[in-house]
């Protein structure tokens, strides 16, 4: 069975790193200057967690909890779904004329079934940005936004499990990408304005090809 999107028309950059690298930061910059929809996988799932009548919310909220990976046929199908309603929108601007779209996917893939399982039946990702710093800053980052952000994750506690899980499950995944020479990773330690401007170095290189051509099957 073919993907739902074809990667010829629609371009889909991962964006990973730990919690706190500064993955959401970069997403909105990005969005402004190449007019990407940005979706964000946990975003998309804490909506599902807290729309009236869903039948995966309370599994979603025990995972989030525990800081674990919730089951990958459901955050592949909240990405899919938003991937539709995005195509449906008719939106302005070169990445988005004659059935073309371009897709930012933040903290997704978490996991090897969620990369193999997502470029088989939705798309084939072109390239992963990789935001990477130490769990030292963002540790500090985390516990600052958890004093406004109203997250139940943003605590010590669940910080320190997100690590775990990221260090368990999130590696391997960004090593599968390597292996196809589809990583940048990106040190994100600086300023924001400064990782903006090496991210954005990398996302002219991805929409020229550069990394999508070093596919291998």
């Amino acid at each position: 069975m073919a993907p739902t999107f074809d990667n010829s028309k629609v371009t889909v950059l991962f964006v990973l790193g730990g919690p706190g690298a500064g993955k959401g930061t970069q997403c909105a910059k990005l969005v402004t200057k190449y007019g990407f929809c940005h979706l964000s996988a946990g975003d998309l799932l804490r909506e599902e967690q807290n729309r009236e009548g869903s039948e995966v919310g309370q599994l979603i909220q025990t995972c989030i909890r525990e800081g674990i990976i919730v089951p990958m046929e459901v955050t592949i199908k909240l990405l899919e779904t938003a991937m539709k309603a995005a195509m449906a929108e008719n939106r302005p601007g070169e990445g988005w004329q004659d059935g073309r779209g371009r897709f930012l996917i933040d903290g997704f893939p978490r996991k090897m079934d969620q990369a193999v399982e997502f470029d088989r039946t939705v798309c084939l990702s072109s390239a992963v940005l990789f935001f990477s710093t130490s769990e030292e800053i963002m540790k500090g980052r985390l516990l600052v936004r958890g004093e406004t952000s109203g997250r139940e994750d943003d605590n010590l506690e669940s910080i320190m499990k997100r690590f775990r899980t990221y260090k368990q499950d999130t590696m391997p995944v960004i090593e599968y990408y390597s292996s196809q020479g589809k990583v940048a990773e990106i040190e994100a330690t600086g300023t924001i304005e400064e990782v903006h401007v090496l991210a954005s170095q990398i996302v002219n290189d991805a929409l020229a090809g550069k990394y999508s051509t070093k596919v291998v099957s």
